[in-house]
């Protein structure tokens, strides 16, 4: 069996994109599907020097668990029409880890304009580790959210669709 992996790559406390993560690995579980959950907010990972950054500790665990998942969920938000630094960083700290992966995302945004700003990430990850990118992603604004709570049903909705497609598209293609 495929084993699929939520990574939330916000440093805030109070992270919608988190919030979406999160969701989508409730689904996940609910369906009785092999999941588990990284919060980069909660390893101690450094900034990539390209030198003694992948032989910390954080970066290996990260790395190790990126490597062991066929299918990965990126949590991610956005800020300044991009995916944010920390997730960037992320790839820089793994690289190969990535290969060969299937991956959706699953953004947060203060407003609609940076719809798109997902497309350099997953070009990225599509030319440098030949990853298949799920062409269905979630994009929610903050207009979605009511506190800790998504309010939105169809952002609900959609992040089930993603994680259900992420399942989908793991089982065909490591068939």
């Amino acid at each position: 069996m495929p084993k699929h992996l939520v990574i939330s790559t916000s440093g805030n406390p109070n992270s919608n994109s988190r919030r979406i993560g999160r969701v989508a690995l409730a689904h996940l579980q609910k369906r009785k599907v092999d999941c588990d959950w990284i919060d980069i907010s909660e390893m101690d990972l450094p900034l990539c020097d390209a030198d003694k950054c992948y032989g910390m500790p954080a970066s290996k665990k990260l790395s190790a668990a990126i490597k062991t998942a066929d299918g990965i969920l990126v949590a991610a938000p956005v800020y300044n029409y991009d995916v944010a630094a920390a997730a960037k960083n992320m790839i820089e700290l793994t690289g190969s880890a990535w290969e060969n992966k299937i991956v959706g995302f699953l953004c947060a945004a203060g407003g609609t304009a940076s719809y798109m700003s997902v497309m350099a990430y997953a070009n990225s990850l599509m030319l440098d580790f030949r990853c298949v990118i799920i062409p269905r992603f979630v994009f929610a604004t903050a207009d979605a959210f009511d506190g800790d709570n998504i309010s939105d049903k169809k952002i609900i909705k959609r992040t089930e669709i993603v994680a259900d497609e992420l399942v989908r598209f793991t089982k065909a293609l490591r068939s």
